[in-house]
Parts: structure tokens; C-alpha cells; sequence
């Protein structure tokens, strides 16, 4: 019986937290109403009041709901980070592809990114959890597995720090007015936003050592 009450209390705050995050991204904190949300998750204001006080501990409660789902997808794309130089343009970009269609230009990402967009400025304590739980965790996991391919030697990088902000940066870049306005891009726009992305980070951070390295065995042939 106890397992039955449980279940139905954990259900009950899946549901309170889903309509509170469609009703904070449509109408933002200050418009949102709790009579509204209670009304999208079809329970009764009390019940809402019971499991979070205030709407700003509800507020708080959806962003690190959401942020724990987008940090679980991250982790998962970044354990299919290259980690070796062979065909290393073509790894990256499929990389970043992944990274930007799950993790950016996915609903959670679009729903992080309109919230802070609208309502960071105003309500930054809000955000606390966001600002330690987000970006944060994307570049110090990032640049660690850019330091494993400059270790190889497949990249020269003297700050792992911003060749990683510059990454995520890049692979971004085409997409941002699209993803802006709500858009999701195609496969295809994914795909030469990627590839874009990644011959411009070769460009800085290439190793010309590494390629002219993969060049001399051919050579060696070429002169026996």
C-alpha cells in the first residue's frame, strides 16, 4: 500500500512539473499562474502548494528537472567523443551533430535557452543551478577530451578552456538564429553547420606536425 501511495505521489509531481514547465515557457514566471498550471497538470492548487510552497520553488524544481535530463543526454553524447586523430574531421563533425541535435537543438535545450533568455535577467537567483549545472559542465567535460587529442598529438592547444567555449561556439554558429526563433534545423543543416564548424577548429587548432607526420610514410615509400 505504502509502495502504491509513493508511486502516486511521484506521478503526481512528474505531472506538476511537466505543466509547470509548458506553462513557465509559454507565459514566463511573472505571467505564470498557479491555477493555470495546476489546471494543465489536472490537480488542485493545494496539491501543488503541498509539494513546492511558492511558484518559485516550483520554478526552481522545473529548471533543475529539466537540467538533470540535459545533463544525462550530454554525458551520453560526450562518451562518443573521437578519441583518436584518424579521420578526425569526419569524427568531429558527426560529434557535433550529435551534440547540437540532442543536446542544443532539442526541447530541453530550447526550453533552458527561452527561459534564460527571458527571465534570467530578472529573476538571476533563479538560475543559480542552471549557471553551476549548465554551460559549466559541457566546457570542463569538453575540454578534457580536447587535452586526450592534443595529448596524441592530433591538436595543438595551448588553453583547453577556450578551444572547448570555441567548439561548442562554432558548432553553434549557423544555427543560432534559426534556434532563436524556435526552428529546428534539418539533417542536413546539422550536418554542414557541423562540418563547417569543425575544418574552421582544425584551422586554429590542427597539428601541422601531426599532419606532416601522416605524410612521411607515404613518402618513404614513394622513395624506396
Amino acid at each position: 500500500m505504502a509502495g502504491h501511495t509513493q508511486r502516486g505521489q511521484c506521478a503526481k509531481r512528474m505531472s506538476i512539473l511537466d505543466a509547470a514547465a509548458d506553462v513557465f515557457c509559454r507565459k514566463g514566471f511573472a505571467a505564470a499562474s498557479i491555477d493555470e498550471i495546476a489546471a494543465v497538470a489536472c490537480v488542485s492548487r493545494q496539491t501543488i502548494y503541498n509539494h513546492y510552497r511558492e511558484k518559485e520553488t516550483l520554478f526552481v524544481a522545473v529548471v533543475e528537472d529539466v537540467m538533470n535530463r540535459a545533463n544525462a543526454t550530454l554525458f551520453s553524447v560526450l562518451s562518443t567523443f573521437p578519441d583518436s586523430a584518424d579521420d578526425l574531421e569526419d569524427g568531429l563533425t558527426a560529434f557535433a551533430v550529435r551534440l547540437n541535435k540532442n543536446c542544443i537543438c532539442n526541447h530541453d535545450g530550447k526550453f533552458l535557452r527561452k527561459l534564460v533568455q527571458t527571465e534570467g535577467e530578472r529573476y538571476p537567483h533563479l538560475f543559480e543551478s542552471w549557471r553551476q549545472q549548465g554551460p559549466g559542465k559541457l566546457t570542463t567535460a569538453l575540454s578534457a577530451l580536447l587535452a586526450r587529442l592534443a595529448h596524441s598529438q592530433a591538436l595543438a592547444i595551448d588553453d583547453f578552456d577556450v578551444a572547448a567555449r570555441q567548439f561548442v561556439a562554432l558548432a553553434n554558429a549557423d544555427l543560432q538564429m534559426m534556434t532563436l526563433f524556435g526552428g529546428t534545423p534539418t539533417n542536413e543543416e546539422l550536418e554542414k553547420a557541423a562540418r563547417n564548424a569543425v575544418r574552421t577548429f582544425l584551422k586554429a587548432y590542427g597539428n601541422p606536425k601531426a599532419e606532416k607526420g601522416a605524410g612521411e610514410p607515404q613518402l618513404a615509400a614513394m622513395s624506396g
